[in-house]
């Protein structure tokens, strides 16, 4: 156990809320195109750092995650960041409404108990065929069944008292939750073909109740997501 573990800990971030029109050419392809929905995405953060640079994503602490009510025709499209967004490259006449910042400055106490969201990318490292050496990578292979899901997400829960790092790698979220009132949905499949490297990622939703355990681990966690494809919407925990 970590005794000198801090009892708060404090988040701070900018989200943008964005309503937009499905049935707008840009809009329309960002949903059909995981690698056109992150380029819209990052459009709100020219000029931060270098053009090109391959961390900028991370530099800038952007996340986001979306949904589509297709009945509807509207995509809402919510971008956390360390710094402020600016949405003027995108169309006007894509925005249902005008895009809506918010500030996020919350202290997350040991003992609190909060609602989440956030849709993931829940994988395994599956061997790759053949004798390998030891600590070589498989390939990675998305979940896709609920009880897969959440066993993905449990695992990377942190009990009071636990290690930010469990004993075979694994980050935990510094909260613990009753797995039995989790919520998990899985969601379609995204993809790309640019540039001749195809891209596929399978996504699922998970809903619940967290119990802070470790502030300063759960609000690294917020800042800089859970998980893989960071860069396509998935990893982003909003709480309530």
């Amino acid at each position: 156990m970590n005794s000198a573990r801090a009892s708060t800990a404090r988040f701070v971030a900018t989200h943008s809320v964005l309503s937009l029109d499905a049935r707008h050419p840009l809009v329309a392809k960002s949903l059909v195109d995981a690698q056109e929905m992150h380029r819209t995405v990052m459009s709100g953060f020219r000029g931060w750092v270098e053009d090109g640079d391959p961390q900028a994503r991370a530099q800038m602490g952007v996340l986001s995650t979306w949904s589509v009510d297709l009945r509807a025709a509207a995509l809402v499209l919510v971008v956390q960041s360390r710094v402020p967004g600016d949405w003027s490259r995108i169309p006007r006449d894509a925005f249902t409404t005008a895009p809506h910042l918010i500030t996020v400055d919350r202290t997350f106490k040991a003992g609190e108990v909060v609602g989440f969201r956030a849709v993931v990318n829940p994988t395994r490292s599956r061997p790759s065929g053949g004798p390998a050496p030891e600590k070589t990578r498989g390939t990675r292979t998305a979940h896709t069944t609920p009880e897969h899901v959440k066993r993905w997400f449990i695992r990377r829960l942190q009990a009071d008292g636990e290690a930010a790092n469990a004993e075979d790698g694994v980050a935990r979220i510094g909260a613990t939750a009753d797995p039995k009132a989790l919520g998990i949905r899985m969601l379609p499949t995204v993809s790309s073909a640019h540039r001749g490297k195809p891209v596929r990622i399978g996504r699922a939703e998970v809903r619940g109740s967290l119990t802070v355990t470790d502030p300063d681990t759960l609000v690294g966690v917020l800042s800089n997501g859970l998980g893989h494809a960071r860069a396509y919407s998935c990893g982003l925990i909003l709480t309530r």
